[in-house]
């Protein structure tokens, strides 16, 4: 069992739990992931690990509550416990000094993109970082970013806070050259930001979170094909080149049981945040 230490709201919907998990917390980094199971009758999901602290014995990660599980664990108060959480899987994000570095987040993937920013200045590099939203009521971490990053903006889809999109993102490559990108986010979102650095061919990773079972290469649920050859996104990954990612089938293979999961999450709503089986 993993003790709930803190729990905040982020943002609408969005939240934040530090867990004491003193084994993952000892062995984790940047880029790695979790798989969670809240209760003897939850499903696996994965989350993207957003920070660790090995004096503290505890791990962080951010979640938004969009299907039955990620509600279900958004009921949990500080002190409860999560039956079981595996990790750390994948493998960890490349850091070193490449020299200027482009970081591009949008959504829950922000709060591990900061730990990923964090970890690039560290070892020498330049970071630029562009943090994005729906609307501005999602964004959080703005001051925590921004006072990592040596240039920092803001975008959302709506135009409410910042730029509106990522179009803008060519002319700051019109005038500064990057030597990485590194992109976390909906895949939408990192689709395009591959799209437009491609054209100025600068090496593109982004972290890919499909659909997931187990975590460790045995069921291949999470395939994906990168560079025409299948890949896991548990053990290959859950970093690759954006280049090479075939953003068409991922899209396709996210959306395959979307009917079922907002059924799981009408029904588990309609039992009163109870389990189908009347838990």
């Amino acid at each position: 069992m993993y003790k709930i230490v803190t729990k905040k709201e982020l943002a609408p919907k969005i939240k934040l739990f530090e867990v004491y998990a003193p084994e993952i917390a000892e062995k984790a980094k940047p880029g790695q992931f979790i798989i969670l199971i809240i209760d003897e009758k939850g499903e696996r999901i994965p989350l993207t690990i957003a920070g660790y602290n090995t004096e503290k014995g505890t791990i962080t990660f951010v979640f938004n509550e969009v299907g039955k599980t990620t509600k279900q664990l958004g009921l949990l108060k500080e002190g409860d416990c999560i039956q079981s959480i595996t990790g750390p899987l994948g493998n960890p994000s490349e850091i070193r000094n490449f020299g200027k570095v482009l970081c591009v987040a949008g959504g829950v993937m922000i709060a591990p993109m900061l730990l990923q920013v964090k970890a690039l200045r560290e070892a020498g590099n330049t970071v630029t970082t562009v943090m994005g939203a729906r609307i501005k009521e999602l964004l959080f971490f703005e001051e925590e970013m921004r006072a990592l990053s040596h240039n920092f903006y803001v975008a959302t889809d709506d135009g409410s806070k910042g730029y509106k999109g990522l179009s803008f993102l060519k002319e700051v490559l019109e005038k500064e050259k990057f030597d990485r990108c590194v992109t976390m986010g909906p895949v939408v979102m990192m689709q395009n930001v591959c799209e437009i650095t491609k054209p100025f061919g600068i090496p593109t990773i982004v972290t890919l979170t499909p659909i997931m079972v187990d975590g460790m290469g045995m069921c291949g649920v999470c395939r994906v094909t990168v560079g025409g050859e299948t890949k896991f996104a548990c053990v290959d990954g859950p970093e690759f080149d954006g280049h090479k990612v075939d953003f068409e089938e991922l899209v396709k293979r996210q959306r395959m049981f979307l009917p079922e999961e907002r059924l799981s999450s009408l029904l588990w709503e309609k039992l009163g945040g109870r389990g189908c089986g009347g838990r």
